[in-house]
């Protein structure tokens, strides 16, 4: 890829991502089941994702894959017979994973198996129930303090049997067998920022990406369920570990606000360096924090006996929004200012990642002479040149086998593009050459 050409987006880069956020947004996705294979059948009808099923009862490590959740419909029905809660209306009014139930309870039986969130009375929470067989449902605070006495129908059409776990991946192939890997979580029914956003944002970059022609990493792409679909896909691919070069687990891209990038467990790996840079580069407001066992599948990947190099870019933390987990992550939450800077910004570590190779000086002993290779001309007699003057000499000092064109760019503070440029002008001089 060549940094020096102007990246041209997707058209409508924005107003896509956020339309297909609303074709995807109805499905009811879990770890498992036909929500999750409709949604990666859809990503797979914008690139060229390779869907893997993992039946259950396979052993992963220290887990095992859980029966497939299906559900087809469920509602609660009031003394009177009116529905005050429907799958249909939202698929978070139902716990996620919950076994099939229709009988009729009291309201002192019913509260036990109603989810609510107290501290945000208007909102309905997301709750599952993967490891531990169980039934019930998602209602507003509010809506469970209005509940009267009575005699209620409660009715859940769902199933727990044999079936897989589903995932997508696509390995879009450069030059190098050495890869990034990008990973985005697809479990979260209806919740925009987590993580439809992470989705479409992923999506939008591997679009991006099959159509280049000039890569020389190899990137792979895998859409996988929390924390299991990151333990399974490591479990059965650890022949894969050594290539992996880099690597970035992506979740809630969807706000227009910072940016937050959580270090790989070594603290000091080359992707913290480049994504820590770009961010830096790119003006935007951001934070960056030290690993810690817990969050999304940065804790997977990092576990010690992978440790790949791999951090999380996100915007703001899992938690640390209100909207976190409940009804109010909706499509109204989500700025398209907000995915398509999440989009620039990673296309942004993919441009310095496939920059982050060593070049050798061919002319080590004093500056080499610019002017009779036609670079003289190139720099002008005034101020017009003096960056890429700057740049040719930045790449020629330390081009010495241990500096890439990334650690330049972080240590002269240039961009990466004018480097490329100055690289692509001595390799035409032979005054370096590409190790």
């Amino acid at each position: 890829m060549d940094p020096g050409v102007e990246i041209k987006p997707i058209i409508d880069t924005g107003g896509s991502m956020l339309r297909f956020m609303e074709e995807l947004f109805p499905l009811c996705r879990s770890i498992t089941g036909d929500g999750t294979r409709e949604t990666l059948h859809r990503i797979g009808e914008r690139i060229p994702l390779e869907i893997s099923e993992i039946p259950t009862g396979t052993k992963v490590f220290d887990w095992e894959i859980p029966k497939e959740w299906n559900i087809h419909d469920a509602y609660v029905k009031d003394p009177d017979g009116k529905k005050i809660l429907d799958l249909k209306t939202s698929n978070l009014h139902v716990l996620n994973y919950s076994a099939p139930i229709y009988k009729h309870v009291d309201l002192a039986t019913l509260k036990k198996h109603i989810y609510t969130l107290p501290s945000q009375p208007s909102v309905v929470p997301y709750r599952t129930s993967y490891y531990k067989e169980d039934w019930g449902f998602c209602m507003s605070h509010n809506q469970l303090l209005a509940l009267q006495e009575g005699d209620y129908e409660v009715y859940i059409d769902s199933t727990l049997a044999q079936g897989s776990l589903t995932y997508g991946e696509v390995l879009i192939k450069g030059s190098s067998a050495h890869e990034m890997l990008i990973s985005t979580h697809t479990c979260h029914p209806s919740l925009c920022n987590d993580n439809l956003s992470g989705m479409v944002v992923c999506t939008a970059l591997a679009e991006y990406l099959t159509r280049e022609r000039d890569l020389y990493y190899s990137y792979r792409f895998l859409f996988i369920p929390g924390t299991i679909g990151a333990i399974a896909w490591l479990s059965q691919n650890e022949d894969k570990y050594e290539r992996i070069k880099y690597g970035l687990v992506t979740s809630l891209l969807g706000l227009n606000s910072l940016f937050t990038y959580k270090r790989s467990r070594a603290g000091h790996e080359r992707i913290d360096r480049i994504v820590e840079h770009v961010i830096k580069m790119e003006n935007r407001d951001h934070e960056i924090i030290d690993f810690i066992p817990y969050g999304y599948d940065e804790r997977q990947f990092c576990s010690p006996g992978v440790d790949l190099p791999v951090g999380n870019l996100c915007r703001v933390p899992y938690g640390q929004y209100p909207e976190y987990h409940t009804s109010a992550d909706n499509l109204d939450l989500i700025s398209c200012e907000g995915l398509v800077s999440s989009y620039e910004v990673l296309k942004k570590v993919v441009v310095h990642i496939e920059n982050d190779r060593k070049y050798m000086n061919l002319f080590p002993k004093g500056e080499p002479q610019l002017g009779k290779r036609g670079l003289y001309d190139h720099l002008g007699g005034g101020n017009d040149g003096r960056e890429f003057q700057m740049a040719l000499l930045w790449v020629l000092n330390f081009s010495d086998g241990k500096h890439t064109i990334t650690d330049i760019a972080i240590r002269s503070g240039m961009n990466v593009e004018i480097l490329h440029k100055a690289v692509l002008a001595l390799l035409k001089n032979g005054l370096v050459r590409d190790l």
